[in-house]
C-alpha cells in the first residue's frame, strides 16, 4: 500500500494520521521531492478519470499559463501532471488495484474493514 502526496498538506497530513491511528502499515511517496513516473500515472489513469485527478483548485494549476489549461486532455494529461505533480489532489491512496483519490475517513473505513 502506497500513499501518495505532498509532506506539508493539510489533508495528506490528515490521512497519514488516520492510517496510523488505525495502526495501518503504508509508504509515503512524496511526489514532490521523489516525483512521479508516466508508469504511475498511466496505471491510475485505469481506474480513476484523468480530470478526477487534476486538482483545478490548486495554487499550481492557477500558476499555470491559462492557454496550458485550457488545452489539457486525455492525451496530454499524464505529461502535464509528470511535469508538476503538485497538480494531483492529494492524497492518492493505492490499495492493491484500488485507487482513492482524497481523504474521506468513511471511504478510508470501507476499505479497511
Amino acid at each position: 500500500m502506497i500513499l501518495y502526496g505532498i509532506s506539508n498538506c493539510d489533508t495528506v497530513k490528515k490521512a497519514k494520521n488516520w492510517l496510523e491511528t488505525h495502526n495501518i502499515d503504508y509508504s509515503f511517496h512524496d511526489f514532490r521531492k521523489q516525483g512521479l513516473e508516466t508508469e504511475t500515472i498511466n496505471d491510475w489513469l485505469k481506474t480513476v478519470a484523468w480530470d478526477k485527478i487534476l486538482n483545478k483548485r490548486s495554487t499550481s494549476w492557477r500558476n499555470l499559463e491559462p492557454e496550458a489549461q485550457q488545452s489539457v486532455n486525455s492525451e496530454n494529461i499524464v505529461a502535464l501532471l509528470v511535469k508538476n505533480p503538485t497538480l494531483i489532489k492529494r492524497p492518492v491512496l493505492v490499495v492493491n488495484d484500488t485507487i482513492t483519490i482524497g481523504f474521506n475517513s468513511d471511504i478510508y473505513q470501507g476499505i479497511f474493514n
